[in-house]
């Protein structure tokens, strides 16, 4: 479903319960195109919607999207916590494992470690293995990401549908939110052509595998070398200055009815609810 989605009244969206500014975005896209729109509380879908024929877009925090999904008969589609294990090193300039915590805190060399599904710990550079959490503190079997450290110095949230650039904006530079005084997002002079032309190397190379719709994050270091931070869903994902409408289109791809999966879909599935998919 990569149409567009302007001026199709066959839309509902579907947003969580807590208003934040980006759903705010959303929600006044939605009222401006004649779209339906409606605030899920107590993530318990109403009645009415349950039977809706309209093709529906959820965009909430993960677990929110999931139980939402869950009760529409709907899979939700991501990259595999460990995509970035499948990515060409040209495209990462560092080494990036996939393991359980315990491992990782065994090895004694500095490495950037972050949990590979959610927000259990701190996402950071750790001296050593020993400096992680403990077993006291977290599950050693919860799996990790382990890589070299990059002094990633721009970061740019990209968002893609079938292997197409939609939209994207920077969110973090030199350190600090990349949010203007006016509350903008913008590009410095040449950031913009450097992470298009990054990001569309990407997504033109067919052995980089990626599901329908998802985030894309790339950064650019103090020496100037572009490389991917990581990908993520895009129906939970921050906007920054990113178009709304836009995402809103590319969230549509990564949303399937249940009785409309494919073998395709199948490596992208969400599975912490979706497993019976």
């Amino acid at each position: 479903m990569s149409e567009s989605v302007k001026d199709d009244h066959s839309v509902t969206v579907l947003l969580g319960p807590r208003a934040t500014d980006d759903s705010v975005a959303i929600w006044r896209v939605c009222v401006a195109n004649h779209w339906s729109v409606h605030r899920i509380q107590a993530w318990r879908v109403p009645d009415e919607l349950l039977s809706c024929q309209n093709n529906i877009i959820i965009y909430g925090e993960p677990l929110f999207a999931e139980a939402v999904a869950d009760q529409l008969n709907l899979v939700l589609l991501e990259p595999a916590i460990d995509w970035l294990t499948s990515v060409p090193f040209k495209y990462l300039s560092r080494q990036i494992e996939f393991m359980t915590l315990g491992s990782a805190r065994l090895l004694d060399s500095p490495a950037f470690v972050k949990p590979a599904d959610g927000k259990i710990f701190d996402p950071k550079v750790y001296a050593t293995g020993q400096d992680l959490p403990s077993e006291e503190q977290v599950d050693q079997d919860i799996p990790v990401l382990r890589s070299g450290i990059m002094d990633f110095r721009l970061e740019v949230r990209c968002f893609v549908l079938h292997r197409k650039l939609m939209t994207m904006s920077p969110y973090w530079r030199e350190g600090e939110l990349a949010r203007s005084a006016d509350d903008h997002w913008p590009f410095l002079p040449h950031e913009e052509n450097e992470a298009r032309s990054f990001v569309e190397s990407i997504l033109s190379d067919t052995t980089v595998p990626l599901p329908p719709a998802c985030t894309l994050d790339v950064g650019k270091t103090s020496d100037g070398t572009w490389a991917i931070i990581e990908a993520n869903p895009c129906w939970g994902a921050g906007l920054y200055g990113c178009a709304p409408s836009q995402v809103l289109q590319t969230i549509r791809s990564a949303i399937v009815p249940r009785s409309e999966v494919t073998q395709s879909h199948r490596p992208w599935i969400s599975k912490r609810r979706n497993t019976s998919a």
